[in-house]
């Protein structure tokens, strides 16, 4: 056990303030992976996830002499969300993003991250109503009722490309969609 173990994060921040290294060192092992989930809560991809968390902590120890902090935790946390953010608007999340979206689990997410998980559904939502009809039923046959893009174009009498296009076209939609919003979001 090190000697700043026994800090309170207000110590702690107090002692980063000022260069010190290993203050920094404890608040990453008391945090890092209540960031991780948090991100990975919504991006369902590890190295994303990642990423998310590094560039946070890194932001975090390089402005440190800035920081007016009252909750570590809090703090952290919101940055994250916005990193996130701002991940889903540069693009760099996979379709596979909007596969998971359906399939978080909100009875096993932490209470705080429950309400944004619902918040995320219900933009999601909102933009996919904006779709064209047919863009709209074929993307809520594939996340809602997770039909494959061969069911999908059996029921609806359409070919597998067009099911594949029209996904792409709504999958496109809603990254735009979310990018604009995220702007407002960014750090």
């Amino acid at each position: 056990m090190n000697s700043y173990a026994v800090f309170t994060d207000q110590k702690l921040i107090i002692s980063m303030k000022s260069g010190n290294q290993m203050a920094f060192e404890e608040i990453y092992e008391r945090h890092w992976s209540a960031l991780y989930r948090s991100a990975y809560n919504v991006l369902r991809e590890e190295a994303g996830s990642l990423d998310v968390v590094q560039e946070v902590f890194i932001w975090f120890w390089e402005h440190r002499d800035q920081l007016e902090v009252n909750s570590i935790r809090g703090y952290l946390l919101t940055a994250v969300k916005y990193k996130v953010a701002n991940y889903l608007r540069s693009g760099k999340v996979r379709a596979s993003f909007y596969d998971a979206i359906p399939k978080v689990d909100l009875d096993t997410a932490f209470p705080n991250e429950e309400l944004e998980v619902k918040e995320l559904r219900e933009m999601i939502n909102r933009f996919t109503e904006e779709l064209p009809d047919r863009c709209k039923e074929v993307f809520r046959l594939s996340r809602d009722e997770y039909l494959t893009n061969k069911e999908i174009a059996l029921r609806l009498g359409i070919t597998e490309k067009t099911v594949e296009n029209q996904i792409n076209k709504a999958i496109k939609k809603l990254k735009t969609n979310l990018g604009k919003l995220s702007v407002f979001l960014s750090l």
